[in-house]
């Protein structure tokens, strides 16, 4: 799965790889420790030339409460297409989620150990995304943007920490098509296990673990002497 990443990505750097694209003011605040049901940065179909934030955790329309649960916060490609939550956005709500890097723990017997995970090219982190939109029924002026992570089976570089890993849209193709109208055979192709040498990886401190740390020491690289 995907369960935490990080965001420090400046505007510069976002509208060298996506853009030009309109940025919110208040939404590149740099978060090292992105967990679920927070708001964070994502390009959509609807608005590809705006970044938005929206809500990790799909909360699908047809909620009775639009509560997030953060039960969703990932959506395995494998029948994608056929579950009740993502059938419809995976065909028509698709969206591009931004950052710098993902974390992922390996476990070693009753210990887990975390690592920061980042394009092996330099370019920024791009998922791909699926995206919803709720609104109460009995009061229009309650709505949520909300957003999910694909994820597929592990490459070389991910095989050894854990059996899935998020899609990742490595080019600027794969990242203009994967918002554009695309078929289902399309989209069943991008939604492929990465290239292996496509990441880099290093073990980072435990201070990761808890969201309530957020801050750059969570990319340094681990040393046993701070252990």
């Amino acid at each position: 799965m995907c369960g935490r990443y990080s965001q420090t990505l400046t505007p510069g750097q976002i509208d060298e790889a996506f853009g030009p694209v309109t940025i919110p003011s208040n939404g590149l605040r740099a978060n090292y420790n992105v967990a679920p049901t927070q708001k964070t940065i994502v390009i959509t179909n609807r608005k590809p030339d705006e970044v938005e934030l929206f809500e990790w955790g799909l909360v699908p329309f047809w909620s009775k409460d639009g509560k997030n649960n953060a039960r969703m916060i990932n959506a395995r490609s494998e029948g994608i297409f056929d579950k009740a939550s993502f059938r419809k956005p995976i065909r028509e709500r698709r969206c591009i989620v931004l950052g710098d890097s993902f974390y992922e723990w390996r476990r070693e017997g009753k210990e887990k150990i975390p690592f920061r995970i980042k394009p092996s090219n330099g370019e920024p982190l791009a998922l791909a995304g699926i995206w919803e939109y709720w609104r109460d029924k009995e009061d229009e002026t309650k709505e949520k943007l909300t957003f999910s992570i694909i994820t597929t089976e592990p490459n070389a570089e991910m095989s050894p920490i854990h059996n899935r890993m998020p899609v990742l849209l490595n080019s600027p193709g794969l990242r203009e098509a994967w918002l554009s109208d695309l078929s289902e055979k399309d989209i069943g192709e991008i939604m492929h296990t990465p290239p292996d040498g496509s990441l880099e990886l290093y073990r980072v401190p435990q201070l990761v673990n808890s969201v309530r740390n957020n801050g750059p020491e969570l990319h340094e690289p681990y040393r046993a002497e701070d252990a």
